[in-house]
């Protein structure tokens, strides 16, 4: 073994990062999210960064695995997976992951997005210490740019008074003509020309019209819709009727394969999902029922870069369509969805990011888009440098709070709002 790749200590920072209050079918974003950052330090002094979820299940995971990676090699990324990681199967089978909205949680989803974050670091140091960008430790690109489309959320003007929160200059979207505002800002920002709205938020007819909208201000343009299963089926089907002409694809209409497969099978757009294939387990279903058209990746909860290589092979031997899906997250990750996308010849739709809505990050210098893309690094590792004054800053924000939003919650902070909200039981419409 190189005793230079040797780990010689493992860094776990959570973080607070602040967030603008955007809206979805379980309720609204907290004023801060949280989001872990992990380094690797090797005896050769390379430092690899990895970003995951902050929320203290994960934490509690991360921390006996940081212990177990010391004095291995960062070399040793197979053995990442075979390492002991106990999850209460019993406390997490079943519950919904409300703050992540990607269906059904379970054990080996919550150990999968935990080890990404140590695997994403590995490469990274990797590359640093051998001189390599990630995507040279993944085989290669086969682009130059990877292409992000515009994240579009109803929205409130800022977080409810009292919630204490830095204003954001984007303002509120509540109807379609907030959400065409909001597009074209995005568009004149950052040049995108992809635009996907999260719904789930209000009355079916009322995300219709604001897509419509979206029709209208950008002809010719792909438009996505994501209720995040907030639909029955007979809803699906309508809105699927009515919007037929202009979506790429409607994401999750309705909750589970078989009740997507019964909209994919009445209707002619296609279905994408970050919900009902999370796993390889779930895979075999839902292609075999054709229930989905494109899959979402998420490199964070589908284990790792060199999983979402897998999923995406697997999904050209079936006929599937790839992209990326995402969460609240900082640069880090985007720098890591931008590499590993980079890779992979059947992405033939643009990713999505949350993160144009982040108006802070732990990197040195912010990651920008370009005409709705990210250029692809050619700098050793993921190319990009820790910023440790924000990345203390953001730290102590953690440490300050007295855990009420150590836990991504968005139907709690709906209720500071909203006191007589619940999490709305699906399908609400």
């Amino acid at each position: 073994m190189n005793r230079e790749l040797t780990v010689v200590d493992v860094r776990l920072t959570p973080v607070l990062v602040a967030d603008p209050p955007l809206l979805n079918a379980q309720g609204v974003h907290q004023p801060y999210t949280p989001r872990l950052i992990v380094e690797v330090v090797t005896a050769g002094g390379a430092t690899g960064l990895g970003e995951t979820y902050g929320d203290t299940d994960y934490l509690e995971l991360a921390r006996p695995l940081a212990e177990q990676l010391v004095g291995r090699s960062v070399t040793d990324v197979n053995a990442l997976f075979g390492l002991g990681l106990d999850v209460d199967e019993e406390r997490v089978r079943g519950a919904l992951d409300a703050g992540g909205l990607r269906g059904v949680r379970s054990a080996d989803k919550l150990r999968l997005s935990v080890l990404s974050a140590f695997e994403v670091a590995c490469l990274d140091a990797q590359g640093r210490a051998l001189g390599l960008p990630v995507h040279a430790l993944l085989g290669g690109r086969v682009r130059d740019a990877v292409e992000y489309s515009a994240y579009l959320f109803y929205k409130w003007g800022a977080h409810p008074d009292g919630v204490p929160y830095e204003p954001d200059d984007w303002g509120a979207a509540l109807d379609p003509a907030g959400i065409v505002a909001q597009a074209r800002l995005f568009a004149e920002r950052y040049g995108f020309s992809s635009f996907k709205l999260k719904g789930g938020v209000f009355p079916p007819e009322q995300e219709v019209a604001a897509v419509h909208a979206l029709a209208e201000a950008f002809p010719g343009q792909p438009l996505r819709l994501d209720p995040n299963g907030a639909w029955s089926v007979p809803t699906s089907l309508k809105v699927a009727a009515e919007l037929a002409d202009v979506l790429e694809y409607l994401e999750d209409p309705t909750l589970g394969t078989p009740a997507m497969a019964e909209v994919a099978a009445g209707c002619g757009v296609p279905l994408a999902t970050n919900m009902c294939v999370t796993t390889f387990g779930e895979i075999r279903e839902a292609f075999l029922r054709d229930a989905v058209q494109v899959v979402l990746s998420d490199h964070h909860y589908w284990g790792g870069l060199r999983n979402t290589r897998h999923l995406a092979a697997i999904c050209a031997a079936f006929g599937v369509g790839v992209s990326m899906h995402s969460n609240t997250h900082l640069g880090i990750s985007l720098a890591a969805m931008t590499q590993v996308a980079a890779t992979v010849p059947n992405l033939h739709h643009a990713c999505d990011s949350h993160y144009p809505w982040q108006s802070e990050d732990v990197l040195t210098e912010r990651i920008e888009f370009r005409d709705g893309r990210v250029a692809v690094s050619e700098r050793p590792g993921l190319g990009v440098e820790l910023d440790r004054d924000e990345l203390a800053r953001l730290h102590r924000r953690w440490t300050e709070d007295d855990g009420r939003l150590r836990e991504r919650d968005d139907a709690a902070a709906m209720r500071v709002a909203e006191p007589g909200w619940r999490t709305p039981v699906m399908p609400r419409w």
